[in-house]
């Protein structure tokens, strides 16, 4: 009986052995049993292991039949029962030994799930994959469970590199807001500034212009009322003569005709009584400026604001970007009086040798730049390097401040100015330059005229166009870059609002040099 013969038991479909093979390990199944197990074992790449103790046969075991066990089995005669069928699963488990996976049995044939269904995406026993899943995609549980496995380590994998870009994004948004907050800020202390510097202009000119009208008017009412007093006194005279010769009415016949003779009439000089005081005309330029301004503020500055705010309303956060306001100046320069005011903020600056373009020979500590007409010098490639571009920047750069410096520039061919560091550094053509893109700004030396440059746009300047010495005074927080030339000669300021760093650069023509000067 198999309830009272375990050992004569399949461990794989815990039936009596039919066709009883030993395999080198020395457990023993049915023929059909461990061929179907290796069979499957095989289509999914696994070497045949017995599924008793693992232990795995390189190559493929040949099944040969057990004489003995056979007799022993085909004498016996059993029937199999639901408590026979438990106990020889227990009986196989036990046999599993410490280094198998614990089976765990199937609820209607209490055998082993063995296999993986995968149309029906559960396990089943053998009998189960026999009578109901002959015809489905099979596959052994623990072969199921390996591929599972593999693929809960790549999707463990996947969120693992999810959760790397995330906080990614978090620190990169972390780092956005905070310049995002300091760009911010300081476009409104430019506003503020601007706004402040322009009502102080206009207040200071309203009191020159009125204290000006007061003199003038002062002195045509005075000059008017000096005529009046003459004309009075002359009114005067002439009353007096009147009188006198009234009186010579009651004299004598030959006494009046002897007066009459003396009296003459009185010589007056000629007042003019005509008063047109040409205070309007003086003033013509002054109303000329004042109704440009005026348009400027009611309608060109009105429509600007409303404009900002509709599109503040409409647009998404995500669709703004800082404003970065470019005007072209005539504005009176941001600096103290005099020569000592502005070397109050003289700074000491350096060339970069990393950024200097090859034709460009650095020399006096890295404070005077020259380009070669012998050629370039090649040096080792650096990210920071002109590649095509005749510049260099400074070592230097400014975030806050007011900052200035004068260069001795040998001939009239070079771009001065600043820039951020992102400037393009490899590209052929001129968005290269200083000036020529929307990150920097500069003054164009030409022995014909000077210009302005910012984003690809020339502004021509009116003055001499020549100068040895150039100085620039940058003030970051109020957003103006001015430009004096020898002799303090105010140039040109663009007036900006800036968010990023900013280095001083230089374009240097062929056969130019440019020396950053100490004092």
């Amino acid at each position: 009986m198999e309830s009272q013969n375990p050992n004569l038991a399949c461990a794989i479909c815990l039936e009596r052995f039919s066709v009883p093979v030993t395999i080198p390990c020395g457990h023993t199944f049915c023929q059909k049993c461990i061929k179907e197990h290796w069979d499957t074992k095989s289509k999914s790449g696994l070497a045949p292991q017995c599924p008793i103790c693992q232990e795995r046969f390189s190559p493929r075991p040949a099944l040969k039949r057990n004489v003995s066990l056979s007799l022993l089995t085909e004498t016996v005669s059993s029937s199999s029962g639901s408590s026979s069928a438990s106990s020889s699963c227990r009986e196989a488990l036990l046999r599993g030994g410490e280094g198998a996976r614990a089976l765990l049995l199937c609820d209607r044939h209490k055998k082993p799930l063995v296999y993986f269904c995968r149309q029906d995406k559960g396990s089943v026993c053998c009998e189960c994959a026999i009578r109901e899943c002959v015809s489905h995609d099979k596959v052994l549980l623990e072969v199921e469970r390996d591929n599972q496995e593999l693929l809960l380590e790549r999707k463990s994998k996947e969120v693992g590199k999810l959760i790397e870009d995330t906080e990614t994004r978090i620190m990169e948004l972390t780092e956005n807001i905070s310049t995002a907050q300091v760009t911010l800020e300081q476009t409104s202390t430019w506003a503020s500034i601007k706004f402040s510097a322009l009502m102080k202009t206009l207040v200071e000119k309203q009191e020159a212009t009125e204290n000006f009208i007061l003199e003038q008017k002062e002195a045509s009412i005075s000059e008017a009322q000096g005529r009046l007093r003459e004309l009075k006194e002359q009114r005067q005279k002439l009353a007096e003569s009147q009188e006198q010769m009234l009186e010579l009415h009651s004299l004598t016949d030959t006494q009046l005709i002897q007066e009459s003779l003396l009296v003459e009439v009185p010589r007056l000089e000629d007042i003019p009584v005509d008063f047109t005081p040409n205070l309007q005309e003086r003033l013509t330029g002054i109303v000329d400026v004042l109704s440009r301004v005026s348009k400027l503020v009611s309608e060109d500055l009105e429509k600007a604001v409303s404009t900002a705010v509709v599109q503040d309303k409409q647009d998404s956060p995500q669709d703004k970007r800082p404003v970065l306001a470019v005007v072209p100046s005539t504005a009176a320069p941001c600096r103290p009086d005099g020569k000592e005011g502005l070397g109050a903020y003289r700074c000491a600056l350096t060339f970069d040798p990393r950024t200097a373009n090859e034709h460009l020979f650095l020399s006096l500590e890295n404070r005077r730049a020259e380009h070669l007409t012998s050629g370039p010098r090649p040096g080792p490639a650096h990210l920071a390097r002109f590649d095509h571009t005749w510049q260099v920047l400074c070592f230097q750069s400014f975030t806050q401040g007011q900052h200035y410096w004068e260069l001795e520039v040998s001939k009239p061919w070079a771009y001065l100015g600043v820039t951020y560091e992102a400037i393009p550094r490899k590209e052929k053509g001129k968005r290269c330059m200083v000036g020529m893109n929307e990150l920097s700004w500069s003054l164009q030396l030409d022995e014909r005229q000077l210009s302005a440059w910012h984003n690809g746009r020339r502004e021509p300047l009116v003055g001499h166009s020549q100068h040895r010495r150039v100085g620039m005074l940058l003030d970051y927080e109020a957003g103006t870059l001015t430009y004096y030339g020898d002799g303090q000669t105010r140039l040109h300021a663009f007036h900006c609002a800036f968010n990023r760093a900013l280095f001083p650069a230089c374009w240097i023509g062929e056969g130019v040099s440019i020396t950053l000067c100490s004092t």
